[in-house]
């Protein structure tokens, strides 16, 4: 892989700056370009304002290489395969001409990240980094003031609630859910009508100037959006 730049993946956090890794702003304070997601045309990359002040301190920041390649939010695999496609094809561009690229995700870029997809398309062919970032649910939960889980307590992260619900309440003690802004009220009656004691909380733009934190499920439910149940049982 010699004379070719290195793909390095880069958990964000949750919203605060002060809370990228100092691994994470060692990197953006000197890599020539970076790609930064965004959902549509007409949207900013949230990721992408969350590095910024790190970036406009650079003095070469009007020079940066800036890339926002469009990741829609739709399930179609077909045209999400074909998305990812053509941005790994476009990074490796750059890393053919012997560039650096990082990849800015929100919260962690292991988890439900759309770095990981270009990253497996990538992977065998360059040098890859991953840095991992704080995550949107442990910054609710520190937020809060209260812990995730104790002992031997089973956590459940589920980006979105199918069949296996009946299951997922069975058998966890705590759920985060991802994405709240997708919760049914189906869905959140379902929860609260399960016969254990709970606790269920939401926090709205975690760690960011309105962040809220709300008892029970969210009713505005903006995007950054995350719900919390514990379950309190003896």
């Amino acid at each position: 892989m010699a004379g070719k730049g290195k793909l390095i993946g880069i958990g964000v956090g949750p919203g605060d700056t002060e809370l990228l890794t100092l691994k994470a702003a060692k990197v953006l304070e000197t890599v020539p370009v970076i790609f930064s997601p965004k959902s549509s045309k007409e949207k900013d990359s949230i990721a992408l304002s969350i590095v910024k002040p790190i970036l406009e301190k650079r003095k070469d920041y009007k020079r940066l290489m800036i890339v926002a390649p469009i990741f829609p939010m739709i399930e179609d695999k077909d045209e999400l395969e074909k998305v990812w496609t053509s941005a790994s094809e476009m990074i490796a561009q750059y890393l053919d001409s012997g560039r650096d690229v990082a990849f800015i995700t929100l919260g962690d870029s292991s988890i439900f990240s759309t770095y990981s997809y270009v990253q497996k398309k990538l992977i065998g062919k360059y040098e890859i980094e991953t840095i991992p970032g704080i995550t949107s649910f442990t910054a609710c939960a520190a937020t809060k003031n209260e812990a995730l889980v104790e002992q031997n307590e089973i956590l459940t992260i589920v980006p979105k609630i199918d069949d296996r619900l009946d299951e997922v309440l069975d058998y966890s003690d705590s759920i985060v859910l991802m994405k709240a802004s997708r919760n049914t009220t189906k869905l959140e009656a379902t929860i609260e009508e399960k016969n254990r004691p709970k606790e269920i909380y939401s926090v709205q733009n975690c760690t960011r100037e309105n962040e809220k934190i709300i008892e029970g499920f969210s009713n505005e439910k903006p995007y950054l959006t995350t719900t919390i149940i514990k379950f309190k049982d003896d």
